[in-house]
């Protein structure tokens, strides 16, 4: 990967504003930082540590606005976290074809394309909500976590739509929850990721400040008690709908 000034300026503005279209509605981003390093065509080899250092900086930001905004549910997050963690450690210290990698991650961004899409759908209902079942909570958690591991992510993009569509929270409180989530799973899966390769990609600190400026600014919007200032969510969830798409199409079929 050469690093040009053209370069450099494309992928930090990127990830800046993945950072921010995501930290609205209490992601910390892996997905749409998985799609840009996709279609600038980074190293595969740095893809899965710079998407779970990323995912980090923003998830820590965005748990502490929607946690502090009272938009958290302990015992829903606890019915998840308790298998994820350990999972995602499992899931970063596998190495994986980077054939396979480029499959799973492409199906992965797809996939979460159409769930942002759904997520945005359902937000609007009302059902009053349900408690979660212990036993789907952790067999979901060990699931979501593994996978989140193996390819660099938080695992939020998955979590969030199931807690809405089977109205376990409340649209602002499944923000609070993935939020926290994303954190503790980007976290234990770079620690695994570290345990089995031990090196980092030297031009990662020049995206962690881009992705601290953009989740600190959705953070803000997005855990604000008034609708003042907020971006339309049909806006945020149509553009991260084609940058996903399309990532992941080149993923799976261009590679």
């Amino acid at each position: 990967m050469i690093l040009t000034i053209e370069f450099i300026s494309l992928a930090f503005s990127l990830f800046l504003l993945v950072a921010f279209l995501y930290s609205t509605v209490g992601h910390a981003g892996a997905s749409g930082y998985l799609a840009v390093m996709a279609l600038l065509s980074f190293p595969i080899t740095s893809i899965k540590s710079t998407s779970l250092i990323l995912n980090i900086v923003v998830a820590s930001i965005a748990s502490y606005k929607y946690i502090k905004s009272g938009f958290f549910d302990k015992k829903v997050f606890l019915t998840f976290a308790v298998s994820s963690i350990p999972a995602a450690f499992i899931g970063g210290t596998l190495s994986i074809d980077i054939q396979i990698f480029k499959l799973m991650a492409g199906i992965f961004l797809i996939a979460s394309s159409i769930l942002l899409v759904l997520k945005k759908y359902f937000s609007t209902q009302t059902v009053a909500e349900k408690p979660v079942p212990l036993w789907l909570g952790i067999i979901l958690g060990a699931c979501i976590g593994l996978f989140s591991g193996m390819i660099g992510v938080g695992g939020g993009i998955f979590l969030s739509p199931l807690m809405i569509l089977l109205n376990w929270v409340s649209v602002r409180k499944a923000s609070g929850v993935s939020a926290l989530f994303i954190l503790c799973n980007s976290i234990v899966g770079m620690a695994g990721h570290l345990s089995a390769v031990g090196t980092l990609d030297s031009t990662v600190f020049l995206w962690i400040a881009a992705v601290a400026i953009g989740g600190f600014l959705g953070a803000h919007f997005g855990s604000s008690t008034t609708s003042r200032g907020r971006l339309s969510e049909q806006v945020i969830v149509a553009f991260l709908f084609i940058v996903l798409f399309s990532a992941g199409v080149k993923f799976v079929f261009i590679g």
